[in-house]
């Protein structure tokens, strides 16, 4: 199997492995400034003088070995795996008392079970020995009260609690090692999931006797499209129908700047006076901007926009194998710092309302830090939504980020020169399989019904690549050195640290966050000294922060913390919360409105011509259209 190499040049191939100070590289895709410190955290050490060009070849040849080896596991290391499993069968053989424990347990859930199937013979609907957890709807359908499919969802219930007292409290287990044990066994037992089984499902059956069974050649059709659609790299069927600038992303604006990084969009007000503070928004570059922009009703942005401010946001730029040698810090000078220079010129006198989301809000949290150091007091507030400050507890992502996952995602991406978008979203379909893989799998193939297309839906299918050299700081520097938290996040040679911010801040968490889980997002309280309001919404990382007014069910808690205010946990923080129906939004732009100067200003011209942000074309611009 051919594997890509960066140069057929030697010379130039080990360039790209090695720092910039020892080796010339080729020319980086953007003109800017590197900090000195980025060099200390290259995914690979710098050779020595008395190392050759054999030395590093040897590595190259580790990496190429690796890459091969991604294209049969899915990316997953199979050197994290063993050792997780070796450290769990090791610990698991040694411990007799644990083995004596599961014995006793399988034979209390055996009796359980037993006892459930003799109530049954005399009671029409006797009450089940063991509840699904939180958030699983697979045996939720009327038809699974029912003989024998109750009997069977029950045993299975019973079987996946019994593994997951197999696969964690084994004495002298890595907790990161039991985790991983314990969601490949979960992985593996749902395959066998009687909801997933075609003659153990009663949904299934049941669609069988009205159709006839030609759910099965519509599911046939419907698997053939979406296979086809994958190999020829198409969107899924239904995201046509989603087209950015035509059904979403339609909020009116203008692009008034642009480099090789991001476009820069300012919305056009709907008033003719406005709040004289800009708010700047900081998206992913994971995701596509439009998140925050999808349909009308349900837009950030066109919200914020029809409550008098003037709103701009940064479109990330998708790139490509020539933008390997991308780091952080290109990220934030010529990203956020140049939007905010950009903003600053076509607002002029005026502070700037920052709001990050996700990875672009742990961006602005560094960026904030970094400007409070040098006296740079452009902010007049902080917005992080879903955005983690603190790693130390990443929630289920770090099943797949450790030092040997991270070594093998190194050498993926410096094969390809990013992290493709199909890697990244198998990652996260893998933490929500039942909801995303499974879920799927029987209502489109089993069932033969297509599952309805959402905005949501679409965007989330509108993916992205990471550069090969962001991505591999952003992993070793956050997520496993956790440096920012510990304010050793070096920028300008200076420690961007958090405890500098003094401007207020607006975070916000969501109930159900599997990227930034809100326990992690809270840390923000320990880690600044500045006043925090802190809100905790209903839904995910996604459908939490798209949460419209409007939407039912939707509901959040939120708390004010001052400066001076002593910390308390997230346990003590959520009765002490108030809690409040619907969305957070309104909360949000109120409390803008409140760190915003009274008088209200006429509105901004779209762009500065005559200062060098010229209006270059509608939004959603250029970038947003880029796969």
């Amino acid at each position: 199997m051919k594997i890509k190499m960066p140069n057929s040049d030697l010379r130039h191939y080990v360039s790209m492995t090695t720092t910039p100070a020892l080796v010339e590289v080729r020319p980086r895709p953007i003109p800017v400034a590197r900090a000195p410190e980025t060099t200390r955290h290259l995914p690979k050490t710098p050779l020595r003088e008395e190392e050759g060009l054999g030395t590093e070849a040897f590595r190259a040849f580790d990496r190429m070995n690796e890459a091969l080896g991604a294209r049969l596991t899915g990316g997953l290391s199979p050197a994290a795996l063993a050792m997780a499993f070796f450290d769990w069968t090791i610990h698991l053989a040694s411990a007799p008392g644990k083995r004596m424990e599961l014995l006793d347990k399988a034979a209390r859930k055996n009796s359980r079970f037993m006892t459930y199937l003799a109530a049954t013979s005399i009671q029409r609907d006797p009450p089940p020995c063991i509840e699904p957890l939180e958030g699983d709807n697979r045996f939720l359908a009327d038809g699974w009260e029912k003989q024998p499919y109750a009997a069977w969802s029950q045993a299975f219930l019973l079987t996946q609690q019994w593994w997951h007292n197999v696969t964690h409290e084994v004495p002298g287990v890595t907790p990161h090692h039991q985790d991983v044990v314990s969601f490949a066994a979960r992985q593996l037992l749902d395959v066998f999931s009687p909801s997933n089984l075609p003659f153990a499902n009663p949904e299934i059956l049941n669609r069988i006797r009205v159709t006839g069974g030609s759910n099965f050649m519509i599911g046939l059709q419907n698997w053939l499209e979406d296979v086809t659609r994958l190999a020829q790299r198409q969107p899924p069927a239904g995201a046509e129908n989603f087209l950015p600038g035509r059904d979403v992303a339609i909020t009116p604006g203008r692009v008034v700047f642009r480099n090789h990084l991001m476009e820069l969009i300012q919305y056009a007000p709907s008033a003719e006076r406005v709040l004289a503070e800009p708010v700047l928004i900081v998206p992913a570059w994971i995701m596509k901007y439009y998140i925050l922009d999808l349909s009308p009703h349900n837009s950030l942005v066109r919200y914020l926009v029809e409550r008098g401010h003037t709103v701009f946001c940064i479109s990330w730029r998708n790139p490509a194998a020539e933008d390997r040698d991308l780091t952080l810090n290109d990220y934030q000078r010529s990203g956020i710092m140049a939007a905010l220079d950009a903003v600053q010129t076509i607002v002029p006198g005026h502070k700037i309302h920052a709001t990050g989301y996700c990875l672009g809000g742990t961006l602005l949290s560094i960026a904030a830090a970094a400007m409070a150091r040098r006296d740079d007091d452009r902010l007049a507030s902080v917005t992080l939504l879903a955005a983690e400050t603190d790693f130390t507890e990443p929630g289920e992502l770090a099943l797949f980020i450790d030092h040997s996952q991270t070594q093998f995602l190194d050498s993926i991406m410096w094969n390809k020169g990013y992290l493709s978008a199909d890697q990244m979203a198998g990652a996260f379909q893998l933490l929500r399989s039942n909801d995303l893989i499974w879920s799927r799998l029987v209502h489109d193939y089993l069932m033969g019904e297509r599952t309805p297309m959402t905005d949501l839906m679409a965007w989330n299918a509108d993916t992205t690549r990471m550069p090969y050299r962001m991505h591999a700081e952003y992993l070793q520097r956050l997520y496993l050195d956790n440096e920012l938290a510990a304010g050793r996040f070096m920028v300008e040679g200076r420690p961007a640290a958090l405890q500098n911010i003094r401007v207020p801040m607006f975070v916000v968490g969501t109930e159900r966050d599997h990227v930034a889980p809100w326990r992690s997002v809270f840390k923000i309280h320990y880690l600044t000294d500045t006043d925090v309001t802190f809100v905790l919404t209903s839904g995910g990382h996604n459908a939490g922060i798209v949460s419209e007014p409007g939407h039912r069910g939707r509901h959040f808690r939120i708390a004010y913390k001052r400066a001076t205010d002593p910390c308390v946990s997230a346990e003590e923080w959520v009765p002490a919360a108030a809690f409040k129906h619907g969305s957070w939004w309104a909360d949000w732009v109120a409390w803008l409105t409140r760190h915003s100067a009274h008088e209200r200003i006429p509105q901004p011209s779209m762009g500065a011509p005559g200062r060098g942000y010229p209006p270059l074309e509608d939004a959603p611009g250029t970038y947003v259209l880029q796969r």
